[in-house]
């Protein structure tokens, strides 16, 4: 009723009938139940929670690309040496991934338990400590993994373009297995099926052909400065995706383990 809107304003979560209530009521609370049933504010629970899961799990996997990239340049300026990675090269991880990969997790199914965990302090950031954990790490492996393949190449006479073209296939083979251990912050990958989201599947089908495109076909070269590599090297690319997965989970596994959420 009118003389309810002062409490509904005043709650944490105000919430109004949608059938019976006045429209003061609907106007003050935060929310409003459009059948009159209570029991439809867990499935509003579950609906938010499922949706901040997903949330935390995009942005957990978004920021490790900015941030590898910029440890990549930063590094590369200090040591006064070559760019492993180009400025549109940069941009082609950014679009890619972001929109492709990172996008897929948006439509990840609720986790099991989900509504049997405690409820998150209202002033909690949506990084948390074991969030920030993982960005940091990802970061620091994609900036070795980079640099080492560059390197590696280089070493073996390959030549910059092809260095830099198997550096940033190495950014993108990284990202693709990181996105199947970015799934669940609260169990292992090796615990459910890795490819029961169709949406991550079908993204990192695309990503792979576009690669393959963007090492493969003389426009994209043209337009990326990139050249064919080996099988040889894709292994070892492929290699270091896998071992960057590996290390994620067994890490998420110490974090449960020190309670670190």
């Amino acid at each position: 009723g009118v003389n309810d809107a002062p409490a509904l304003k005043k709650a944490d979560i105000g919430i109004a009938m949608g059938i019976t209530g006045t429209d003061v009521a609907k106007d003050a609370a935060d929310m409003v139940l459009t059948d009159d049933d209570f029991a439809s504010i867990e499935a509003a629970v579950e609906e938010g929670r499922g949706v901040f899961d997903n949330l935390v799990k995009f942005v957990t996997y978004a920021l490790p690309t900015n941030v590898g990239q910029g440890l990549v340049i930063l590094t590369a300026i200090m040591l006064g040496t070559t760019l492993p990675i180009e400025p549109l090269q940069i941009l082609w991880i950014n679009m890619v991934t972001a929109v492709l990969l990172g996008l897929g997790l948006a439509f990840e199914p609720k986790e099991p338990g989900i509504m049997e965990r405690p409820p998150r302090a209202p002033g909690s950031p949506i990084v948390s400590r074991g969030a920030l954990i993982r960005i940091v790490t990802v970061g620091i492996i994609l900036l070795v993994s980079a640099f080492a393949m560059f390197e590696w190449a280089l070493a073996t006479d390959l030549g910059e373009e092809a260095a830099r073209t198997a550096a940033v296939n190495v950014f993108m083979s990284v990202q693709i297995f990181y996105l199947f251990a970015c799934r669940s912050m609260r169990r292992s990958l090796f615990t459910y099926n890795p490819f029961g989201n169709r949406i991550i599947v079908l993204g990192v089908v695309v990503v792979a052909v576009l690669q393959a495109l963007f090492t493969y076909t003389a426009f994209m070269q043209t337009a990326f400065d990139t050249v064919a590599i080996s099988g040889a090297v894709w292994l070892v690319i492929l290699a270091i995706g896998v071992g960057a997965m590996v290390v994620m989970d067994l890490l998420g596994m110490v974090l449960r383990r020190l309670h670190i959420d």
